[in-house]
């Protein structure tokens, strides 16, 4: 295989962004556009006039039956996830997934399976994974240079409530859930992917703000090896905002907003990191795996840990009680 042949589920705002990067990739063609939405697919053709004679369909199963193709990427709303993702790979295709994998632990595991069953690649679009500030801190967890982590803080904040009024978000029988399960979705992922860390157990409060979804969550960790850990979301916000602090038992790191500052013990000051390892892409990734070129890096796994923690502090908040999340399984 010298080329990769694309179908597309879903066509909306974030399809196109993927798109932008696919174009990019001599060896990746998009070769089918589904959306229930016609007007959807009008606005991915006007902006990507080449697309235009790319076939399109509103049914993704009359996609997946009429058109050849190797792999399948999708950008539907969340709570469609888990059955397209099993029919695709029931097609015998690649999947590249956009976040979050899906909204219930247990569908995780079966989607997994799914793919361990049709020997195909099942990958998360978790794009952190790929950028050079976030590499840089997993390698440094993951080498010891903090040495034995102790204590996790994170923080996300954005316009969510407001961007998002009248839209999909907001209806949880699409979205699944709110912030936390949206853009949140990515700051529970680097928090676990760059540390390591698995969560045990959850306290957790929530505050839909009159919507049907959560809008803040403020959240205790304790995970597995025993470290203690803070997660707030914050969708009530004029402006983006992301944190990330980790205390081991050999120095500090934190990051602010795109900024890496690090101290050792025996440091006299923190110091800002100015190198980091290059940006990719998932789609480049995506790519390169269907053609054997490199290995997954964000595997279904991630997906699976980042849906146990989010489902744990939903669980938490609503039974007002800690959760341990061997209790989702």
């Amino acid at each position: 295989m010298d080329k990769v042949r694309i179908g597309f589920i879903g066509a909306g705002g974030i399809a196109r962004a993927h798109v932008r990067r696919l174009k990019t990739i001599p060896e990746a063609e998009i070769v089918a556009l589904n959306d229930p939405s016609e007007a959807s697919l009008a606005l991915m053709t006007e902006e990507f006039p080449e697309l235009a004679e790319v076939p399109q369909f509103t049914d993704y199963r009359e996609m997946l039956a009429k058109v050849e193709m190797d792999a399948v990427e999708i950008h539907s709303p969340h709570t469609l996830h888990y059955q397209q993702g099993l029919d695709v790979l029931a097609a015998g295709k690649h999947l590249l997934m956009e976040k979050p994998m899906v909204c219930q632990t247990k569908r995780a595991a079966k989607l997994i399976a799914a793919a361990e069953a049709s020997k195909r690649i099942l990958m998360i679009s978790y794009q952190r994974h790929f950028q050079g500030p976030y590499l840089y801190i997993r390698d440094q967890l993951q080498s010891g240079a903090l040495g034995e982590i102790q204590y996790v803080a994170a923080l996300q904040s954005q316009n969510w409530l407001n961007l998002t009024v009248g839209k999909w978000r907001q209806k949880k029988s699409l979205s699944g859930g709110g912030q936390l399960n949206d853009s949140g979705s990515h700051l529970v992922d680097i928090l676990l992917w760059t540390t390591g860390l698995r969560a045990d157990a959850v306290l957790g409060f929530t505050d839909n703000m009159g919507t049907e979804v959560d809008i803040d969550s403020a959240t205790s960790i304790r995970f597995a090896n025993g470290a203690h850990g803070t997660l707030s979301i914050i969708g009530n916000s004029p402006m983006w905002w992301e944190e990330f602090s980790i205390w081991g038992t050999k120095g500090t790191l934190l990051y602010r907003n795109g900024t890496v500052l690090q101290r050792g013990y025996g440091d006299e000051e923190m110091v800002e990191v100015s190198e980091f390892p290059p940006d990719s892409t998932p789609d480049h990734n995506f790519v390169d795996a269907v053609l054997g070129r490199d290995e997954v890096r964000v595997p279904p796994e991630c997906g699976l840990a980042v849906i146990e923690l989010t489902e744990a502090i939903w669980r938490s908040a609503e039974e007002g009680r800690i959760v341990k999340v061997s209790d989702l399984t």
